[in-house]
């Protein structure tokens, strides 16, 4: 009986996926003027090939980030500011406690606001309850 020896076939790393800005606008339904804007603020650093930008997991990440940051109420500075920490503080600790710090301002800025549309809707109730009863007694 003869043994056949198989080639060893040697698993070959997969490339890191990229994305083009046409790939990303349309994951995300933003346009690619946004995403340009994003890297003009220093929030994306993607590799250029020419003329064409290209896009790492790291940078997909970061828009994704950018876009949650900006429905929960954070500023663009405010979200680079998470960014510069993730980057280049060593500590999770720092980094959290930061974190923890923008939240809480965040909350108390969506607290007063809260408040502040509550008295509006107060005072506007009482007007409009004025203007009913000017009407009623014309």
């Amino acid at each position: 009986m003869t043994v056949t020896r198989q080639p060893s076939i040697k698993p070959q790393a997969e490339p890191t996926q990229t994305f083009t800005i046409g790939e990303l606008a349309k994951e995300f339904d933003i346009t690619t003027r946004s995403i340009r804007f994003y890297e003009g603020e220093g929030l994306l650093s993607p590799e250029r090939s020419g003329q064409n930008r290209i896009y790492s997991p790291k940078d997909r990440t970061r828009l994704k980030l950018i876009l949650r940051g900006k429905r929960l109420g954070f500023s663009l500075q405010e979200t680079k500011t998470i960014f510069e920490l993730y980057d280049n503080e060593d500590t999770e600790e720092k980094q959290l406690k930061i974190m923890l710090e923008l939240i809480k301002e965040k909350k108390q800025k969506l607290e007063q606001q809260q408040k502040d549309i509550a008295d509006v809707l107060t005072d506007l109730a009482e007007l409009e309850l004025g203007c009913r009863e000017s009407l009623d007694n014309l």
